[in-house]
């Protein structure tokens, strides 16, 4: 009887535990483009989870149709349905940045509450008035009376969201060139596997894999696929271990 029960239970769960498939990536700041070390992401109702590392990098065992939740304090939370795709690259707001920047004056001294801080305003600020991403229409600094707009932060600030919109695609592309170096060296598996087969402690482990990236430094793996990375880091642990 507790045979067949068995069989039953084991027939249940394991298409379930079948379909189950590694979802990893990097959570950035929706802002600034920066890797964020810290973050929660969650499988719901599964008890799965695990927390980005200096790269905002994290891997979590889920099933098409879970929701992945990704929380950070001071960000505003994100749920995500997985699907087909097990790599994600994900961003998250900080709140301070959506919070309105105003001024509070109060003899002698004046304030400036913006991205969530409450900071000193110079008094010499005060005397030149910034019009920074200001828009004006109008006789501005005309010397013959012609009318038109100024414009003034604008340009720039969306200059400089184009140029980091450019730096963050670069990196997004130099990422998945060198999509089968993570493939290996952030596997739990492969690394699991290695460290049994060489006898290695994780800190072995980790200064190995430091010296492996230093002496291939100059091609950063780029283009390589999983195969390669993993034939040549199994060749350079062996050529370790016998030194």
């Amino acid at each position: 009887m507790k045979f067949g029960i068995l069989v039953l239970l084991y027939f249940a769960f394991m298409p379930g535990l079948l379909a189950q498939r590694s979802y990893s990536g990097n959570i950035l700041d929706a802002t600034d483009k920066t890797y964020l070390e810290g973050v929660a992401v969650e499988i719901l109702g599964s008890g799965i989870a695990d927390t980005t590392n200096l790269r905002g990098y994290f891997s979590v065992k889920g099933n098409m149709g879970d929701t992945l939740r990704v929380s950070f304090p001071g960000f505003i939370e994100q749920k995500i349905a997985l699907g087909e795709e097990t790599f994600l690259i994900l961003q998250i707001q900080d709140r301070a940045r959506l919070l309105p920047t105003f001024e509070v004056k109060s003899e002698p001294y004046a304030f400036r509450f913006k991205d969530g801080k409450l900071i000193l305003i110079d008094p010499d600020e005060e005397q030149a008035p910034s019009t920074k991403g200001g828009i004006s229409a109008g006789y501005r600094d005309s010397p013959d009376l012609r009318g038109g707009i100024a414009i003034a932060g604008v340009l720039s600030s969306l200059t400089k969201r184009a140029r980091l919109e450019r730096a963050y695609q670069k990196k997004l592309e130099w990422m998945r060139r060198r999509e089968g170096y993570y493939e290996v060296v952030e596997s739990d598996s492969v690394r699991q596997n290695l460290m049994i087969k060489y006898q290695l402690q994780r800190s072995d482990w980790d200064k190995i894999i430091i010296r492996f990236n230093e002496g291939n430094a100059y091609h950063e793996f780029l283009d390589w696929s999983k195969d390669r990375v993993y034939n040549t880091l199994n060749e350079f642990i062996d050529r370790e271990a016998v030194d």
